[in-house]
């Protein structure tokens, strides 16, 4: 688990620094990307220049303390969206700065050639480019990204994860990627460099961090048009008010008109602002969640995606198991000792680094006091595991001994002419349905017998996939496991469905399968043959130990390394979407009830017949719209910390959560804007506003 703190939602330097920020973004050229909050700044920018006009000529439309109370309304209501949204960056500009002290230029041991022998140039690690080789020994720092070509270390990554305890870094598998800016603590690597300094993952991070970045959604591009489209018709029907109600005064011979400072006032209080103001903060929060989670996004558009996925591919080991299967039984076939096949097994292992064939290794030693040999010595050739073949092996002294699953070594025998025992099948079928894994050993064309090798399913994943199904996301388990042995676990673990024997082609086609009906998926990966089937997923979470291919394929990063880090990110997905959705609908009622709530009063001196429906008994239309644009502006600073923060998630299908939202944010925006400005309305006439 990472070691990382939730930051404090208001901590002292952030706050100041959001402070400052707030002002800073009052440029008109950052405003308009927000068309809502820049109508607002240019209502608060007119309004300005009416009151000084006022002040200065001693002339106005309206008393100039009415039009400087204004003013100053709309200004706060612009600056506490800017504060909002600066202090959504400012966490991630606080990670940021933590994450930069890693960064720094270290003199690196540049290699004439990829071997540890060969001639060394001290440079400094930003004249390293793509392609260079370095040697890194006991406490140096890597001097930038890049893949392990030779040897293993312990490395400190604490300056990136946060997690304190070492990690083993080597060439070969999936472990061989290396972060720039952490410590190798022993032993030796040569390292080749894969990103040019600027380019580096944790230069990434700290561009990602900093929002500098981020792309809006199409969702809320979406909703931006929305919100655009409504304030464009406020204020199209507030411009044709003017006019109107200079009619009607002139028609009827009493009343007076509306002044320009109360259009622009109802024009703010009526447009979207509150959803207008707090939608870019809530996207941006919604990044910050991941990354106090220990993720990194790429883009919004990574989050969202979480929060909208619908199918989850989990890979068996190490996310609904524990991992590492360990040997715990040698099953001979008839006519072989289980010396002969203890033999056999322990050489095929000797040069498999897995943490199953180092079990294998560990078993045998204990059943047969069998100690390891020197491979290289004795001539042998190694017989490396791939994808493909699904077996491993050595050949020694015309000896050709291969370990893998089933169907692999039967295919391996078959292919010499020979066949598979009828009881070595019988082992293998009740091995799986244990729900442990088999893999056969044979030698030549001979089968000798089966290793069997246990795996456990992790507490409490059963109840996570349950919550899952209750939301309506599909739960698919990947494994390399023969079809009766992913049955079993599958079954145990409560998953909805499983692909065995899952090779990188059979995994994309999935994804492709179910995204061609509809779906959106997420997976998890950390290495090469990953890498195709996370470029494809919808929402594809990469490991910060996997290999540099699958860091590229994926568009998240988690630090930790935790593939059940899975479901928590589709959790903070769909937070962020229930929380922009359950403040759209405030906004939107909120705007409604203003409606209904300030109109009648505001209009009582044009049209004296609509006094009859000031229902709240507002003092007078002065008071009426000072309420509503200190209401207005007080809303956002107080939904700040619900935008920050997020609404609390709960599991549960989208029309429940529908039905909740309309019943408290929808039923809420209706009702509160009523008393609030009731009460404001109170205070004012108290302090001898009239």
């Amino acid at each position: 688990m990472s070691t990382h703190q939730a930051r404090p939602l208001f901590e002292a330097a952030i706050v100041r620094r959001a402070i400052i920020d707030a002002f800073v973004k009052l440029d008109p050229r950052r405003m308009i990307r927000n068309p809502v909050m820049f109508v607002v700044e240019v209502g608060s920018a007119f309004t300005t220049a009416l009151f000084v006009h006022a002040a200065v000529t001693g002339k106005g439309e309206a008393p100039a303390g009415f039009i400087l109370a204004v003013s100053l309304c709309l200004w706060f209501t612009v600056l506490f969206a800017n504060f909002a949204e600066a202090m959504a960056e400012g966490r991630g500009k606080a990670q940021a700065d933590t994450l930069r002290k890693a960064r720094k230029d270290v003199t690196a041991k540049r290699l004439a050639e990829p071997r540890r022998e060969a001639a060394v140039e001290a440079v400094v690690s930003a004249r390293l480019r793509q392609g260079d080789v370095v040697l890194v020994e006991a406490g140096d720092l890597i001097p930038g990204d890049g893949e392990v070509v030779e040897g293993v270390a312990s490395v400190d990554e604490s300056a990136i994860t946060g997690e304190s305890a070492p990690v083993i870094r080597e060439s070969g598998g999936d472990r061989s990627a290396v972060t720039g800016g952490t410590r190798v603590l022993s032993d030796w690597l040569v390292v080749r460099i894969t990103a040019n300094p600027g380019e580096t993952f944790l230069d990434r991070m700290i561009s990602m961090v900093e929002g500098a970045k981020r792309q809006k959604t199409p969702n809320e591009i979406a909703l931006d048009i929305l919100l655009a489209g409504l304030t464009l018709i406020f204020l199209l029907a507030t411009v044709t008010l003017l006019p109107y109600s200079m009619y009607a005064v002139s028609s009827a011979g009493r009343g007076s008109p509306v002044s320009l400072t109360v259009l622009v006032a109802l024009l703010v209080c009526l447009i979207p602002t509150t959803i207008g103001g707090l939608l870019s903060a809530i996207g941006i929060a919604g990044m910050d969640r991941m990354i106090q989670a220990n993720v990194i996004a790429t883009s919004g558009r990574a989050v969202e995606a979480a929060g909208d996925v619908d199918v989850l591919l989990l890979d068996k080991t190490g996310t609904i198991t524990l991992g590492n299967r360990q040997a715990t039984a040698f099953l001979p076939a008839p006519g072989v000792t289980e010396a002969a096949l203890v033999d056999a097994a322990q050489l095929s292992s000797l040069a498999d680094e897995t943490p199953e064939g180092r079990s294998i290794v560990v078993l045998a030693k204990k059943k047969l006091g069998l100690r390891g040999r020197d491979l290289h010595a004795l001539g042998a050739k190694l017989v490396p595991f791939t994808a493909q073949t699904r077996m491993s092996g050595v050949d020694l002294d015309g000896r050709r001994i291969r370990k893998g699953s089933t169907d692999a070594i039967v295919r391996y025998v078959e292919g010499q002419g020979a066949t598979v025992p009828a009881e070595v099948r019988r082992v293998v079928e009740d091995v799986s349905k244990k729900g442990s894994t088999p893999l056969v050993v044979a030698e030549g064309s001979r089968v000798l017998g089966v290793v069997e090798l246990k795996d456990i399913v992790k507490g409490g994943i059963q109840e996570r996939f349950a919550e899952m199904r209750r939301i309506g996301i599909r739960t698919v388990m990947i494994t390399g496991d023969n079809p009766l042995t992913a049955a079993a676990i599958a079954a145990e673990a409560g998953v909805d469905d499983f692909l065995a024997e899952a090779t990188p082609e059979a995994k994309l086609a999935m994804i492709r399968d179910y995204q061609q009906k509809g779906h959106l998926v997420a997976m998890t990966g950390d290495g090469t043959n990953d890498a195709p089937a996370l470029a494809q997923a919808d929402v594809a979470v990469s490991m910060n130990t996997g290999t540099q291919a699958a860091k590229e394929a994926g568009n998240m990063v988690d630090l930790d390394s935790n593939p059940t880090k899975l479901l928590s990110i589709v959790e903070i997905g769909k937070q962020m979407l229930m929380t922009r959705g359950a403040l759209t609908t405030f906004s939107t009622a909120n705007d409604v009830a203003k409606y209904f709530a300030i109109i009648p009063a505001a209009f009582a001196a044009t049209y004296p017949s609509l006094g009859a429906l000031n229902l709240m008994g507002l003092h007078s239309p002065t008071t009426a719209v000072l309420s509503a644009v200190i209401f207005n502006a007080l809303i956002i600073i107080a939904l700040i910390p619900l935008a920050l923060r997020g609404i609390r998630y709960r599991p549960a299908p989208a029309p429940v959560l529908l039905r909740r939202n309309l019943l408290v944010y929808g039923l809420g925006g209706v009702v509160l804007p009523f008393p609030c400005i009731k009460v404001i309305d109170l205070g004012l006439t108290a302090m001898g506003v009239s």
